[in-house]
């Protein structure tokens, strides 16, 4: 067996990973709502880390049922740890046991349920997410690669693990059919196995019947098992652990932290948004009470603004990307201006309506002031859903700048439908109040 010398890289790697699980574990700014959501995540993240720090890695079997997932991992161990039998689909959830060699210590092998068994849409699942955790997987085969096979090859493979394709149980095949095998799968597997990591294997050999001969020269019939043929997998494993064995450990784990990650960024934007969404709506209410209740225009204008830098203030913090009071005052600047030159019919009917709130009384003020109250809610409305747009993307307009994302957002927005609403809110708060 070759022997390779193993990486230096390995242990600095691994110290790498250690890190980063545990920035990810210890991280306090993620809020409790998302740690809940999240809670089984998190415990995988635990057990991913306890996993380094024991040095240990995990070799998973993944393929259809009845391909011999389950021999093959006993004919590595040379015992019988995995349940094995003539029925379909014997193996109904994911087996682990240590890999006990001299020099195997902390490597575990993995058995799964067969990816293609009938009503075991759970079990394909939970095949696929231990896949996503194994530090290297046995993909096992026993013909040629069905189309479903190499879409779950595919989908394996996009999760960046290294795989191994093992064509098992090939003593039912002649040598000229195992050369026309592998010359298929080779091409079926073009750009997603490396052609020396497609290995054969037998890994429960058939009974043969052998004929007997006494010492009397009577032939008598009886029969034998063939012994298991993994040796070539043995060592090109070997070979693998030996010389990457600690890259791949810590490999996976930062790939796996990464998609936890991703997902504690989307649930913590998600949080945000709701938070987000429920401080425009009471911003917008006070903006257009504010409007709607203060007789003076000028004023109006006034306490229009500084809520509105107010509300960008708050949003900026909500997405941890707080702004100074000057720079929220600018970039409510910024939006106010593509609104005004994209809707300024609204900003003058905004004037008018204030103009004539002085000049009347009674039903009719409360009326004017109404309409006057949901005009502001609605900029409000609108420089809110802006504001969190330009923090969701990292205080960025993207490459078409604010007024591409301002016209988005108005787009998206009924105008009318907001501005009624807004109208009769107001004024039934304006008239509890009278």
């Amino acid at each position: 067996m070759t022997t390779n010398k193993p990486s230096n890289n390995g242990d600095s790697h691994l110290s790498i990973a250690k890190e980063s699980l545990q920035e990810l574990l210890g991280d306090q700014r993620i809020p409790s709502k998302v740690r809940d959501n999240l809670a089984q995540d998190y415990t995988q993240l635990e057990a991913m880390l306890k996993k380094l720090e024991h040095g240990h890695i995990h070799i998973a079997a993944v393929g259809r049922v009845s391909v011999g997932k389950s021999s093959l991992l006993n004919a590595l161990l040379g015992a019988e740890q995995f349940s094995v039998s003539p029925l379909h689909g014997e193996t109904r959830q994911i087996d682990m046991t240590d890999w006990k060699q001299a020099d195997a210590g902390g490597i575990f092998l993995i058995d799964t349920p067969g990816l293609n068994e009938v009503n075991g849409e759970s079990r394909e699942q939970m095949t696929r997410d231990l896949a996503s955790r194994s530090d290297l997987i046995l993909f096992v085969i026993d013909s040629d690669l069905t189309e479903s096979e190499k879409q779950a090859l595919i989908s394996i493979s996009q999760q960046n693990r290294p795989i191994m394709l093992v064509i098992n149980k090939t003593d039912r095949y002649s040598k000229k059919e195992q050369d026309l095998l592998i010359d298929s799968v080779k091409k079926l597997t073009t750009g997603i196995i490396d052609t020396k990591n497609i290995i054969f294997t037998c890994a429960r050999g058939q009974s043969q019947t052998v004929i007997m001969v006494d010492d009397e020269g009577k032939e008598h019939e009886t029969s034998r098992e063939l012994a298991p043929d993994v040796n070539e997998l043995k060592t090109r494993l070997w070979e693998i652990l030996k010389e990457e064995g600690k890259t791949l450990a810590a490999l996976n784990a930062s790939l796996f932290a990464g998609n936890i990650s991703d997902q504690i960024s989307k649930h913590v934007l998600e949080v945000r948004q709701d938070l987000a969404s429920k401080l425009v709506r009471t911003y917008s209410v006070s903006k257009g009470l504010a409007v709607a209740v203060n007789p003076v225009p000028v004023a109006d204008l006034f306490a229009a603004a500084v809520l509105d830098i107010s509300m960008v203030l708050h949003l900026s913090r909500i997405y941890g990307l707080p702004l100074s009071k000057n720079e929220a005052s600018s970039l409510v600047k910024v939006i106010c201006a593509q609104m005004l030159a994209l809707i300024g019919t609204v900003w003058a009917v905004h004037l008018i309506s204030s103009t004539l709130k002085i000049g009347t009384g009674g039903i009719s003020t409360v009326v004017t002031a109404g309409g006057q109250g949901a005009i502001a809610y609605y900029s409000s409305y609108v420089v809110g859903q802006v504001a969190k747009r330009y923090f969701a993307d990292g205080k960025s307009w993207g490459e078409l700048g604010p007024k591409q994302v301002v016209t988005e957002i108005l787009e998206d927005i009924d105008r009318e439908s907001i501005i009624q609403d807004a109208k009769q809110d107001i004024l039934g708060r304006l008239r509890q109040g009278a």
